[in-house]
């Protein structure tokens, strides 16, 4: 992790960064251990059940890039333009299917990590975008190392419609990738 010390209370902290960097993509970051856990979905989330994104793990990235939109340099890692396309916040949800999600910030710290690492996160999202529950699943070396899948769990916000919920605007400033000015 990033070494950057995690907030004392409060829910944790999601976000989903539109990226256009060699290609776009949606970077989806949870709050764990005091940093972004990070995975870059090429098609970004869908609302259908049915669909199974791939999500890729890249590199943690600091509590305080959540917030980050702007222009990355050439050269730099992850160059290209980036906006907060959603944020909010999440609590993990423990099995069995149908368990209310855990709220009391040290044992959803527990939970996560103890999910992280078995390569099963369930979340409970309260975004502007993405709402009600998700699954992160590792795909155990059949989509790469670092392949995941990212799954909308059936519940009233979840869609038979394909796609990204939503436009495509900041959440933050109400900028598209376009509107950006270096």
């Amino acid at each position: 992790m990033s070494g950057v010390a995690e907030v004392e209370s409060g829910p944790f902290r999601f976000v989903v960064q539109l990226h256009a960097a060699r290609q776009l993509h949606y970077d989806f970051r949870l709050e764990i251990g005091g940093a972004l856990v990070s995975w870059a979905v090429p098609k970004g989330p869908s609302l259908r059940p049915a669909d199974k994104r791939l999500a890729t793990r890249v590199d943690d990235h600091a509590l305080l890039y959540g917030d980050f939109e702007g222009i990355l340099p050439v050269g730099s890692y992850g160059a290209g333009r980036v906006i907060v396309w959603d944020n909010g916040s999440y609590a993990p949800v423990p099995e069995p299917k149908g368990s209310p999600p855990v709220l009391e910030r040290e044992a959803a710290a527990r939970l996560i990590e103890q999910q992280l690492a078995e390569g099963q996160v369930k979340v409970e999202l309260y975004g502007h975008k993405m709402r009600g529950r998700w699954a992160l699943v590792y795909t155990k070396g059949r989509m790469g190392p670092n392949g995941w899948l990212l799954i909308k769990d059936r519940d009233a916000h979840s869609r038979e419609e394909s796609g990204p919920p939503g436009d495509d605007r900041s959440v933050l400033s109400g900028r598209t990738l376009n509107e950006l000015t270096p």
